[in-house]
């Protein structure tokens, strides 16, 4: 008996490509996470703070911040051989949030990314997400310093939904991304499965 390679071809697969939003306050971490994870040269668009910006950019508790993103940032991973996401960053001053309608569309879900001593700079992000019935997840950002909360204690500092996944990560580490975007897209394939209540308005 002869041995040899197969005449058949694997026939390369063909992948899923899923649209995922980073979103979040002012100076969490979200041109960070999705340059860590990304597989690509992640796209960014940031531009330096200036004098002129002082009146309407907060800067409380983020003083070190120089550059913010003006319109998106972008990059890609491949969770596996079939799946790939492409991660959109939100601009997350208020001025710029005319630009997240247009980011969402197409979008399976979404992370809010969140700061414990910003916490209130996360209920904007959450608010969006749940009155358009995007799933999404909360990822708290573990910054250097800042005090480590419960998470029955941050969900109710949210109001979060029983369902919406809750994890701790840090933005700098791809490993840590990567869990938190495994947790979104399970989250949210599990909603597509399920009846959807009709959209308030």
């Amino acid at each position: 008996m002869a041995f040899g390679r197969s005449s058949r071809s694997r026939r390369p697969v063909e992948p899923v490509t899923l649209k995922i939003l980073v979103a979040g306050g002012f100076g969490v971490g979200k041109t960070t996470m999705v340059g860590a994870v990304s597989e690509i040269r992640p796209l960014r668009t940031e531009e330096r703070l200036t004098e002129a910006g002082r009146p309407v950019d907060d800067l409380a508790g983020v003083e070190a911040k120089t550059t913010t993103t003006v319109a998106m940032d972008f990059g890609r991973i491949t969770l596996r051989e079939d799946l790939v996401l492409y991660l959109f960053g939100t601009p997350g001053q208020d001025r710029f949030w005319f630009l997240w309608d247009e980011l969402a569309q197409g979008a399976l879900g979404a992370v809010v990314l969140a700061d414990t001593r910003r916490l209130e700079d996360s209920f904007a992000a959450v608010d969006y997400f749940e009155r358009r019935q995007i799933p999404f997840a909360v990822a708290v950002n573990c910054f250097e310093g800042a005090d480590r909360f419960p998470a029955e204690t941050v969900r109710a500092a949210l109001d979060l939904d029983p369902e919406v996944p809750l994890l701790q990560c840090d933005a700098r580490e791809r490993s840590s991304v990567r869990d938190v975007l495994v947790s979104v897209v399970e989250h949210a394939l599990a909603r597509a499965g399920a009846p959807r209540e009709p959209a308030t308005t």
